[in-house]
């Protein structure tokens, strides 16, 4: 699966037949799927090339809209433990379409956070919400936690 991340030292497991991949935030091995394999490297990439705390990001949150249940791919928490990041991935072979940024704007509706990030591991978009103006900016890199 050809992604434009840096690598990390991953560790992988075969059970039933089928590969799990170390998810180091869940502390579990889970299905190395493509979609997987993009959570894992962005994730490592955000700690360790752009100093977010593992301690505040999750993965695989649980929303609840209605009767409805929807599933953040990783949030990134503020320090006082506020939503402040939506991180939406998508499989290397799936382009970054509106449909993706509705996805994600669908989950904002509910926890308003200050930034959204969308990747399928070859392509990243981040931008910050401006609510006075409702508006935002696509931002050129994704930021570091300590510009947050």
């Amino acid at each position: 699966m050809e992604i434009n991340l840096p690598p990390y030292e991953t560790k992988f497991r075969e059970r039933g037949g089928k590969r799990q991949i170390f998810d180091v935030l869940r502390r579990k091995y889970v299905a190395l799927t493509p979609e997987e394999w993009v959570r894992q490297h962005v994730v490592h990439y955000l700690m360790d090339y752009k100093g977010y705390p593992k301690g505040l990001l999750a993965n695989e949150v649980e929303l609840v809209i209605g009767e409805k249940k929807l599933r953040c791919d990783t949030l990134l928490y503020n320090r006082a433990l506020q939503p402040q990041m939506i991180i939406e991935y998508k499989s290397p072979e799936i382009d970054l379409t509106q449909r993706v940024f509705d996805q994600i704007t669908a989950y904002n509706f509910l926890l308003h956070v200050d930034y959204l990030i969308v990747s399928n591991g070859r392509q990243h978009y981040c931008c910050r919400m401006d609510y006075e103006r409702q508006s935002y900016q696509f931002l050129k890199e994704i930021p570091r936690y300590e510009d947050l």
